[in-house]
C-alpha cells in the first residue's frame, strides 16, 4: 500500500512538473500586440499648426520670441522652468525693459510661464498698464517691468494650437480661464475632440477648460498633452479638474487604450502561426525545417500563398479591375 502511494504521488509530481513547462514554454511563444492602430486625424499642416480664431487674439505684442527652455547638456536634455527668449526686437517693448536675447523668463505678473503657450496665453488678455517680469540671467533672478504694445485689433491673427492624437485625441489651445475662486488660472481649453476620444465617454465638451490633472495644476496645453502621455499608461484612469458654464467639475478619465491581442503563438519547429495588422497579414507554418516547411500558407493584403515541402507553390490575388475605353 505504501509503495503504490510512493509510486501514485510520484506520478502527480512528474505531471505537475510537465504541466508547469509546458505553460512557462506556451508563454515564452506567445507576443502580443495593439488590437487597433492609432486611428489616423487626416488634417493638412496648416491645419494642424494654426487655426484662425476671433475670441483668441493677441491684443499686446512684448517684442520679442520665446521657447521651451531646454538643457544645452548633451548627456541630460530636459525641459526646465520657464521659458527661453529667443530674440528681442529693437526698440520693442522687451528691448526698452532690458530684456537680453538667453534670458530666462520664469513668470509674468505671477502667472508661472513653462511653456511658450503661457505667454501667449497673456498676450490675448486685454492690455494692462504694465507687466512684471521675473527673469533669471545666468545665476540671478531679477524683475523688470515692461510696457506692452497694444496691437492693431484690425489685424486678424492666426492662433497656435496643440494636438493630442493618442491619449485623449483632441486638440487643445492654452488659454487664461477667469475663474472666480481663483482669478485667472492657465487652462487647456478644448478645441476638437475626435472620434474614439476617451473626452466624450467622460462628459467633457468642446470649449471646456482643463485646469488640473489629479488636482496638480497645469500650465498650458503642451504641458496637459505632455503629461498624459508620459505620466501615465494608455488605459490609465486619470482624474480631470475643468471649468465649465461657470462651475469648476471634476470628472475621471480613462485614456484611450487600444487594447491588446496575440500576434505570434510559435511552438518551433511544429507549429508557428503569426498576424499583423500593418500591413494586414497572416502566416501559418507546420514542420518549418529551417530551409523549407512541410507546410506554410501566407496572406499580405490581396495576395495569398500556400507552399508544400518548398516545391510546390499557389500563389493567388484578387488583381485589379480597370475600365478600357473603347
Amino acid at each position: 500500500m505504501t509503495t503504490l502511494f510512493f509510486i501514485i504521488r510520484e506520478a502527480s509530481m512528474k505531471a505537475s512538473i510537465s504541466l508547469s513547462l509546458t505553460t512557462i514554454l506556451m508563454t515564452s511563444c506567445l507576443t502580443y500586440e495593439p488590437t487597433q492602430l492609432v486611428p489616423e486625424i487626416t488634417l493638412s499642416a496648416e491645419e494642424v499648426l494654426f487655426v484662425e480664431s476671433r475670441d483668441t487674439k493677441l491684443l499686446v505684442d512684448f517684442g520679442m520670441e520665446v521657447s521651451s527652455n531646454e538643457s544645452d547638456s548633451l548627456f541630460n536634455l530636459e525641459v526646465l522652468p520657464g521659458v527661453r527668449v529667443r530674440s528681442v526686437v529693437l526698440n520693442g517693448p522687451a528691448n526698452a525693459a532690458g530684456v537680453q536675447v538667453g534670458d530666462i523668463i520664469l513668470s509674468i505678473n505671477g502667472l508661472t510661464t513653462n511653456e511658450p503657450d503661457s505667454v501667449l496665453a497673456i498676450q490675448a488678455q486685454e492690455p494692462l498698464e504694465s507687466y512684471n517680469f521675473q527673469i533669471q540671467r545666468n545665476t540671478t533672478v531679477f524683475e523688470v517691468t515692461l510696457i506692452g504694445r497694444n496691437i492693431d485689433s484690425t489685424v486678424e491673427p492666426r492662433e497656435l494650437f496643440r494636438i493630442d492624437s493618442i491619449a485623449t485625441r483632441a486638440s487643445y489651445r492654452t488659454e487664461l480661464a477667469k475663474v472666480r475662486e481663483g482669478g485667472q488660472l492657465p487652462a487647456a481649453t478644448i478645441v476638437e475632440i475626435f472620434p474614439d476620444s476617451p473626452l466624450s465617454a467622460a462628459g467633457l465638451k468642446k470649449n471646456d477648460k482643463i485646469l488640473a490633472i489629479n488636482d496638480k495644476p497645469i500650465t498650458s496645453a503642451q504641458d496637459f498633452i505632455s503629461r498624459v502621455n508620459q505620466d501615465f499608461e494608455l488605459g490609465d484612469t486619470i482624474e480631470v479638474t475643468f471649468y465649465t458654464k461657470d462651475t469648476i467639475e471634476k470628472r475621471k478619465l480613462t485614456l484611450w487604450e487600444p487594447g491588446r491581442r496575440i500576434s505570434r503563438i510559435s511552438i518551433r519547429p511544429f507549429f508557428q502561426f503569426a498576424t499583423s495588422l500593418n500591413p494586414p497579414s497572416r502566416n501559418f507554418s507546420i514542420l518549418d525545417l529551417w530551409l523549407f516547411a512541410v507546410y506554410s500558407y501566407s496572406k499580405i493584403e490581396n495576395e495569398s500563398s500556400h507552399d508544400i515541402l518548398g516545391i510546390f507553390n499557389i500563389t493567388s490575388d484578387y488583381g485589379e479591375l480597370t475600365e478600357v475605353q473603347e
